[in-house]
């Protein structure tokens, strides 16, 4: 069979980069010095895409590609893919959803509770030698708070399972109420941030969540409120943000994702009361080793003629008919 081509936006780690050269001809757009000559050499002839979440595939991309099949995304958000320009042209896209939700629930509680208590900070002033002079300030607790979880899927739910060994109470806010859980629903994420002081966000990034988190949801949550972000940086107003921590309208963030990464605000890291993290919300070894596993996976039982492992809803497949080949 001849080889299949396949276009890689940005390196992967090594061991996803090996397995997909065994199965599949690589051209990589980051080695590339001229892309429109590069895409117009190669376009006609793609029939796959590896990506990942800060690799922008617009339809002006695919319009480049008439082969192409299959987009297979590393990680669980996708919103930096036009899904409706894929679907349009007949392209399935598939994620890496489940096999990191563990990861990022452990990630989410430890950015909270490194934000409450201050760990980073103390840490810090251990280090710089403070601790024989006087000891560390006293910080918020976690005790006698209710958080609200914005997005409850997978990983919002996974995250409130370990909240609820925490003693804490739970609410939500999300498109609909969900029926199996006994966590407070609020109909609007006003509603949410008036009800709580700790907001946790995990809701997907894309144009219906951009800038979800403003001003008004800020000053709702209070001077003593605390908002976590495990999500995407565009789901926060950043500027709202700064300005709402500047000026102590809300007490304090954990932020593992920000608007235009890598690019942190130098506003924001100024700000010592904060902790900051390079999204890192999935960034263990095994996770990553799993996810790059179901990119492979994906793109390989495609073109074995079984259909994509993990489709995202806006590209649904379902196999054809008994006896009809697709």
């Amino acid at each position: 069979m001849q080889p299949i081509d396949l276009l890689l936006l940005k390196p992967m780690q090594p061991s996803v980069m090996e397995a997909l050269g065994r199965r599949f001809t690589l051209h990589r757009a980051d080695l590339a010095p001229d892309r429109d000559r590069f895409y117009a050499e190669i376009g006609p002839r793609i029939r796959a895409m590896a990506t990942g979440a800060q690799a922008p595939v617009d339809a002006d991309l695919l319009a480049r590609l008439p082969r192409l099949e299959i987009v297979a995304s590393f990680g669980v958000g996708y919103d930096t893919i036009d899904t409706g320009a894929a679907a349009t042209r007949g392209i399935i896209v598939t994620n890496t959803p489940d096999v990191l939700t563990d990861e990022v629930a452990d990630l989410a509680l430890g950015l909270l509770l490194a934000t409450v208590r201050q760990i980073p900070q103390a840490d810090r002033y251990l280090r710089a030698g403070h601790w024989p002079k006087a000891p560390y300030p006293l910080t918020a607790t976690l005790r006698g708070r209710q958080v609200g979880i914005l997005g409850l899927g997978r990983i919002g739910r996974a995250i409130a399972r370990r909240l609820d060994s925490f003693g804490v109470r739970i609410a939500y806010h999300g498109r609909r109420r969900q029926d199996d859980v006994a966590y407070a629903y609020h109909p609007t994420l006003l509603d949410l941030a008036r009800a709580v002081d700790i907001l946790m966000v995990v809701a997907p990034g894309g144009p219906e969540t951009d800038g979800l988190v403003g001003a008004d949801i800020l000053d709702a949550l209070g001077p003593n409120g605390i908002l976590i972000n495990v999500a995407r940086g565009s789901v926060v107003d950043e500027p709202a943000l700064i300005a709402a921590l500047t000026a102590g309208t809300i007490h304090s963030a954990g932020l593992d994702v920000f608007a235009r990464e890598p690019h942190v605000p130098a506003e924001l890291a100024a700000l010592d009361h904060l902790v900051l993290l390079p999204h890192v919300g999935s960034a263990s070894i095994q996770t990553r080793e799993t996810m790059g596993r179901l990119v492979v996976d994906n793109l390989t039982s495609w073109f074995s003629g079984n259909g994509p492992l993990t489709p995202v809803p806006e590209t649904p497949w379902s196999p054809p008919p008994r006896g009809i080949q697709a």
